[in-house]
């Protein structure tokens, strides 16, 4: 069988790397999912996304929508209480809550954070484990206020509401 080549060719572009995250262990991390970009640095839409950038799709409009008014400078972001939450892993799946669709929603006013969340089973026997380890990690959050962390049953949980990567993954 052939090896395949390498090739020096300064026409080839590396792509750039994440930074690692030197406060967090190797396996608190989770892979990254890049979007792609042009060569301007602008992302790329995806399908469902609006084909340019001149698109007045809504989908195109959000993400200028959340683009064109960052926070005030110490208030909370949803994106915050995500990295929070991804940190947060059923330990019988091994899987964080967020890839898994247990987090329905996330609420963010000012710095107070009101999440609702649903197990796997209402006789899941790591839920309260679950639902302490999203508390805890959303308190350390720097600057949080008030932490409500809601436990809902409805809709009730399924497979379907696990990411589609990570359910392509698990071969679901």
């Amino acid at each position: 069988m052939a090896q395949p080549e390498m090739s020096n060719s300064p026409d080839v572009k590396p792509s750039p790397l994440p930074a690692p995250e030197s406060t967090y262990a190797a396996s608190d991390r989770e892979l990254p999912v890049s979007r792609p970009v042009d060569d301007a640095g602008a992302p790329v839409a995806h399908r469902g996304e609006g084909a340019d950038h001149n698109d007045p799709s809504p989908a195109s409009a959000a993400v200028d929508a959340r683009s064109a008014s960052p926070p005030a400078e110490g208030e909370l972001t949803e994106d915050q209480v995500k990295i929070a939450l991804r940190r947060v892993k059923d330990p019988e799946l091994n899987l964080n809550i967020l890839d898994l669709g247990l987090v329905y929603e996330i609420r963010v006013t000012g710095n107070d954070v009101a999440i609702d969340m649903s197990l796997t089973s209402p006789g899941c026997p790591s839920g309260p484990e679950i639902m302490s380890d999203a508390e805890r990690h959303l308190r350390a959050i720097p600057g949080i206020g008030e932490v409500a962390v809601n436990l809902v049953w409805s809709p009730f949980w399924s497979p379907d509401r696990i990411e589609p990567r990570v359910r392509a993954y698990l071969g679901f």
